[in-house]
């Protein structure tokens, strides 16, 4: 048997384990048992989209013109962030004949400091256009993303009683999905098996967001812990004003994660945010690794940057025990990747150090830790198919399952490369090249 000293070693995986299968179990219960959400009346509020872009050029067009289409009673603030190209020209033209479409138009040394302030200059303007009369809490302002297209139906579903419908609910937050997911050739230019690749890592980001990070949020629904995301995210304007009154601003400036800080500012205030799974915002998947790692270390420093939020939410009356556990399990999973990381290494080198004739009697527990670790995953394909892809094959679905495990292992570079960015104060905001971009067009990300 192996020596009793090296347990504690094996301990920690187990504990990461036991959290992880706790949470899945919980998602995947809160997304199977989710309630219908009633729609309510849209004409009950006064609806105002905030479309912050930094050279945007090949899709502000059509997201503005899908945006006032879709929503004609609506107003469109698309924020220009001191673009280098042709962005605030587009939607200038544009402006030219619609008393609903503003443009906001940044420069630089304010501009191209993250996505927070861009969203603070709409937020300025649309109390100027408001005046100090308007009634600001049934204004309603949602974030789409320069590439994003809205349901139609969103205002109904949030504005029920789930969402606005609701007097203590601040904000609301719909379910992302992935708008290529079905592109046969995501990568014109390249091979079969690069497409086929690229096709995958789309399908499991949709996977990702349709299903598991839905299940999470309906989860955190029950806590009292749900996130805002950058896109698809609807906040009522006098909880914003609340806020503003705490911070100086509504979304926080130099925060890579602005729209999940922003919802915890919204609870810590004594707001409601709610999930409403029935209604979506779709974005482009990204079918380039490198691109997506780019964006997942943002979001993983993002969120290592939370964790000086965890003295205050301990200590406010707004946030439940569970609450507080959920959301402090959010804020540590960059740390336990890390650790995991190490932990690793460690193991390898014990291995290395004692042979591995005796590391053999540890099998039992590392295909114990395997099979648990892959399941949670693997269960996901099955409900995605029923839920939206029907025409896919039982098997299938069960593949798509385990490239969503294998796809979750993203996370253990992210993490490192996020805290390596931390130790070298590099805490700058990054844009994600679109798609239309081509690869040689420049780095993957522009720094701001």
């Amino acid at each position: 048997m192996p020596h009793t000293d090296h347990l504690l070693l094996f301990l920690f995986p187990f504990l990461l384990l036991a959290g992880f299968l706790l949470y899945a179990a919980g998602s995947r219960h809160a997304y199977r048992s989710r309630p219908e959400t009633e729609p309510g009346d849209p004409a009950a509020f006064d609806w105002h989209f905030f479309v912050p872009c930094r050279d945007e050029e090949a899709v502000v067009g059509a997201t503005v013109a899908r945006l006032r289409a879709d929503f004609p009673y609506a107003h469109v603030w698309v924020v220009d962030d001191a673009s280098d190209d042709r962005t605030g020209a587009i939607v200038a033209a544009l402006a030219e004949d619609d008393v609903r479409l503003h443009l906001v138009s940044r420069v630089r040394p304010e501009a191209r400091t993250g996505k927070g302030a861009a969203l603070n200059a709409a937020y300025r303007e649309l109390g100027g256009l408001l005046g100090p009369g308007a009634d600001r809490e049934r204004v309603v302002v949602c974030v789409v993303d320069a590439d994003g297209r809205l349901d139609p139906a969103a205002p109904f579903l949030v504005s029920g009683p789930q969402g606005f419908g609701h007097p203590d609910t601040g904000g609301v937050q719909v379910s992302v999905r992935m708008r290529n997911v079905d592109d046969p050739r995501p990568l014109p230019d390249r091979g079969r098996a690069a497409n086929a690749l690229a096709r995958l890592l789309v399908r499991v980001q949709d996977m990702e967001f349709a299903v598991s990070n839905a299940g999470m949020q309906l989860l955190r629904a029950r806590t009292g812990s749900v996130g805002l995301g950058g896109n698809g995210q609807f906040t009522r304007l006098s909880a914003l004003d609340r806020i503003a009154e705490a911070e100086r601003r509504p979304w926080r400036e130099a925060a890579l994660l602005e729209d999940y800080e922003l919802g915890l500012h919204m609870i810590l205030t004594g707001h409601r945010i709610s999930h409403v799974a029935d209604t979506w915002v779709s974005q482009e998947g990204l079918p380039h690794a490198r691109r997506l790692l780019t964006q997942r270390t943002r979001w993983a420093q993002g969120n290592l940057q939370c964790v000086r939020y965890a003295p205050r939410i301990l200590s406010s009356r707004h946030y439940t025990g569970s609450g507080v556990l959920e959301t402090l399990y959010t804020f540590g999973q960059p740390l336990a990747h890390l650790f995991s990381l190490v932990l690793s290494a460690v193991l390898l080198a014990v291995v290395a150090l004692n042979g591995f004739t005796g590391a053999l009697a540890w099998w039992p527990l590392a295909l114990g830790l395997a099979v648990l670790s892959v399941v949670p995953f693997l269960l996901w394909g099955p409900v995605y198919r029923r839920d939206f892809a029907p025409d896919a094959s039982r098997a299938r679905a069960l593949l798509w399952g385990v490239a969503l495990w294998l796809y979750a292992y993203h996370l253990f570079p992210v993490s490192a490369r996020a805290f390596v960015r931390i130790l070298r104060g590099r805490t700058g905001w990054s844009k994600t090249r679109r798609n239309a971009d081509p690869v040689t067009a420049g780095p993957v990300a522009l720094d701001h």
